[in-house]
């Protein structure tokens, strides 16, 4: 679904894009006139709310965020959780969107399936997206363009592995899962999202996807983006076993907002949206 705006005299220069989740959404603007990210805002949902409709809550943020109810050109949703998968565009058929998703979740027959093209990589992702939050952005703006975060995500990180013949690791960690993405020169060689509960299944994830790919905890580089910091337990386990490890470079993003680099790590996929 696409909100297009074709006369030039009411367009407002102005993109939203709302991250959104099962524990909480953040969303930010863009100035595409000058391709900068004008505010940024994150919300959680309190989990002891469970009982409460997760229609109920996002209706609660925009009760009290004028900027989700204000009039853009543009509005992207991005669906973030590890309902995700990527096939090669040669093994690629829309019937069976399921089939692709069945190996590595749980996939019921009343389950709508949705896909990204990411063209440049000859590649779809094929996702869960969440319906009832969809139908919710339809009552709200009408139509809007959705996307999965894992399309962005490994889109970018394939885009700046250009010419650099090493394999990279990269983790974007999230609350209850992360992902890992495994490059070398724009091209995808691992994707995979883990469930996490304690730093020692962190580890244990990273550790066995690199010995699948004869990857030397040594020698390899690992980068870390998402909600994780230098003070975390997780980074620390990670720290210990890893002997390259570092935050991805988030510098040309910064160029085009005022935010840290903590807040350009942990937003990376919002802000590239």
């Amino acid at each position: 679904m696409s909100l297009q705006n074709t006369n030039i005299t009411s367009k407002k220069y102005k993109k939203l894009s709302i991250q959104v989740s099962l524990t909480g959404l953040s969303f930010c603007c863009f100035d595409t006139l000058n391709n900068t990210i004008t505010s940024l805002k994150e919300i959680q949902f309190d989990p002891f709310h469970k009982a409460t409709k997760i229609e109920e809550l996002f209706g609660d943020a925009f009760k009290n965020n004028p900027e989700l109810k204000d009039t853009y050109d543009e509005v992207l949703v991005i669906h973030n959780n590890n309902l995700s998968t990527f096939v090669p565009t040669p093994l690629f058929d829309e019937d069976y969107l399921g089939s692709y998703l069945q190996y590595n979740t749980k996939v019921f027959e009343t389950d709508f399936f949705a896909y990204d093209q990411i063209s440049n990589y000859h590649m779809n992702s094929v996702y869960i997206p969440y319906v009832n939050i969809n139908n919710f952005f339809i009552d709200q703006f009408g139509t809007f363009d959705y996307k999965h975060a894992n399309s962005i995500l490994v889109e970018k990180i394939l885009d700046a592995s250009r010419n650099h013949d090493e394999k990279k690791m990269v983790i974007n960690f999230n609350p209850g899962h992360f992902e890992i993405i495994i490059v070398q020169n724009q091209k995808l060689l691992l994707f995979n999202s883990f469930e996490y509960q304690t730093p020692e299944d962190f580890i244990y994830y990273i550790l066995f996807t690199a010995e699948q790919l004869n990857l030397n905890p040594e020698i390899f580089p690992l980068e870390l983006l998402g909600t994780i910091d230098e003070n975390d337990p997780f980074y620390a386990i990670a720290y210990k076993y890893i002997r390259y490890i570092s935050f991805m470079n988030v510098d040309t993003l910064q160029q085009r907002n005022s935010f840290s680099t903590a807040q350009n790590q942990k937003h990376y996929i919002l802000f590239q949206s």
